[in-house]
């Protein structure tokens, strides 16, 4: 790509995709080490731009940004407006729960009754929680760190959430949560990018040509550990730290 910059929308506030450490300001997570390796094998230039989820995919199908890196689910319905990378990892989604919980023991528990399910905004959990539960029994949240704290704190009986992101806060608060046995649906992640971009046959053969080598698996390895020991306390708010943009109408 003869080192040319590339415009990444990312978050900055989801485990372990991106965050920021407090501690020292490094910009860590899944994402930033696949996109590093992809730019290595390319010649480009990474260049990050925090936004909220909410505006993400959108600003990208307007062409603001020229990729979109965010533990984003590949959907038919998304593909209507952006174009997907080749998937880079599947990911079933999984139900939380506090763990002195008894009510239910598994996730089929929460169809009938009145228990409340959180998950954040605008994602496939959402709608996975909805299908699950019912919209009137869905609370969503910014992002999934208030989702969870919302769980713990006991305003949400549950908390629907993408295992790899799960495992982490479970392994950070073993003693108040647990993720329920079973799956609402497995799913494959990708990178975003605009209708008919130029990006999408190179980034693909990165990503083929570093799954043939384990450097994907590798990567994967190291992020996604159930003691993968990253909080949220421990993190900046990324794009939640300024009010988001205002969408277009």
């Amino acid at each position: 790509l003869g080192g040319k910059d590339i415009t990444i929308a990312i978050e900055n506030a989801y485990l372990p995709f991106n965050y920021i450490r407090l501690d020292n300001r490094a910009e860590l997570g899944r994402d930033y080490d696949t996109l590093a390796e992809i730019c290595t094998r390319l010649n480009c230039k990474p260049v990050y731009q925090e936004i909220a989820w909410d505006f993400m995919i959108a600003a990208v199908s307007d062409g603001q940004f020229d990729v979109a890196a965010d533990g984003i689910t590949i959907t038919e319905e998304r593909a209507k407006v952006v174009d997907f990378s080749i998937g880079y990892i599947n990911v079933d989604q999984r139900i939380m729960v506090r763990l002195d919980e008894t009510r239910v023991d598994s996730i089929d528990g929460f169809k009938t009754g009145d228990l409340k399910v959180g998950t954040q905004k605008g994602t496939t959990n959402y709608d996975e929680a909805v299908k699950l539960v019912g919209e009137s029994r869905v609370t969503a949240f910014d992002t999934f760190g208030d989702a969870v704290q919302a769980l713990i704190n006991g305003d949400v009986d549950g908390v629907a959430i993408d295992d790899t992101a799960g495992q982490g806060y479970v392994g950070v608060n073993a003693d108040k949560i647990k993720l329920l046995p079973g799956k609402l649906v497995g799913q494959e992640l990708g990178f975003v990018f605009p209708k008919g971009s130029a990006l999408k046959a190179p980034f693909d053969a990165a990503l083929q040509s570093m799954m043939a080598d384990g450097t994907l698996a590798k990567i994967n390895a190291k992020r996604f550990l159930p003691d993968f020991v990253m909080t949220y306390d421990e993190i900046a708010p990324g794009a939640y730290d300024n009010p988001p943009p205002t969408p277009k109408p």
